[in-house]
């Protein structure tokens, strides 16, 4: 492990499992106390289409990964579709560590459907986790960040945000992410735009999404098998990459993680940082729209 976050107080929303509980181990492993959130202590079920199915990964399984690999990590359980919880998780935070200097915007609800046949409610809890609860934290974020003289957030985003290739392939036509999708664009876009209100207060705001995608516990399901897949590393080592600079060094930036490690020669680590990995070109299926160094 080194320290290159050292003295950092991290929030990872939707650390339990996947893609937010690589970007918590990793923080940790350059030496931040990272704070693991969830719905809740108990493992927690999937509701898509009015059914529900249970997903591995706690709250303490992330801790302990942490603690096991030398690092440090506190929990904390807020279900993010209740306004009251999301509205004092930071202060929570602030009130357990003293501080917070890192926001992730990790967590969120897939639900694909194509629009003719999408619920609304469906379409409101996508826009609750990829719009709202976002800028709520943010918002939340912002006053304790400036206090501390810096900080960074960095949300989430998608592939699916970028406009697809034409001529459209089959998936574009009966995956039913569009609602999904076009919340991502948003939520690129937002990123940009928080990213030149607080340029000024030395808070760095960028998005991280994968180059192709990644199968986690919650997103498998609505990843076709043939889809090019790749290792979480590459985008918790983005995500990384995206919390230590200053804000006039690196913000506003929408990057995606084969294609940024790759065009900037970034080392990606293992999840403990103890193994660099090797480096992974972008496939030539990711989409073209994509810039290398971010968008």
């Amino acid at each position: 492990m080194t320290s290159l976050l050292a003295g950092k107080t991290a929030l990872v929303t939707g650390s339990s499992r996947g893609i937010g509980r690589a970007v918590a181990q990793r923080l940790a492993a350059e030496g931040a106390t990272v704070v693991v959130t969830a719905r809740s202590f108990e493992p927690s079920a999937s509701v898509r289409g009015g059914a529900a199915s249970a997903l591995p990964g706690t709250i303490s399984e992330t801790i302990e990964l942490i603690e096991r690999a030398g690092g440090k990590a506190l929990g904390i359980a807020a279900d993010l579709e209740n306004a009251e919880l999301r509205e004092r998780l930071v202060d929570e935070v602030v009130d357990q560590t003293g501080a917070l200097d890192i926001l992730v915007n990790n967590a969120g609800f897939a639900d694909y459907s194509v629009v003719e046949k999408m619920s609304l409610e469906t379409f409101d809890r996508t826009v609750e986790h990829y719009l709202r609860t976002p800028f709520v934290l943010t918002r939340a974020a912002v006053p304790h960040m400036r206090k501390r003289g810096a900080g960074w957030i960095v949300n989430i985003g998608s592939v699916t945000g970028v406009a697809p290739v034409r001529p459209y392939r089959e998936y574009n036509k009966t995956s039913g992410d569009v609602v999904y999708a076009s919340c991502k664009a948003a939520l690129h876009r937002f990123t940009q735009g928080v990213a030149a209100e607080l340029l000024d207060d030395d808070i760095a705001v960028n998005c991280v999404g994968p180059s192709t995608a990644i199968r986690t516990p919650g997103a498998s399901q609505l990843i076709p098998d043939a889809f090019p897949t790749e290792p979480v590393e590459y985008l918790a080592e983005t995500v990384l990459a995206m919390c230590h600079r200053p804000a006039a060094e690196r913000t506003g930036l929408v990057a995606f993680s084969l294609h940024y490690p790759w065009s900037q020669q970034l080392a990606v680590h293992s999840l403990d940082g103890a193994t660099v990995l090797p480096p992974l070109e972008p496939p030539v299926t990711a989409n073209p729209n994509i810039l290398p160094a971010g968008m």
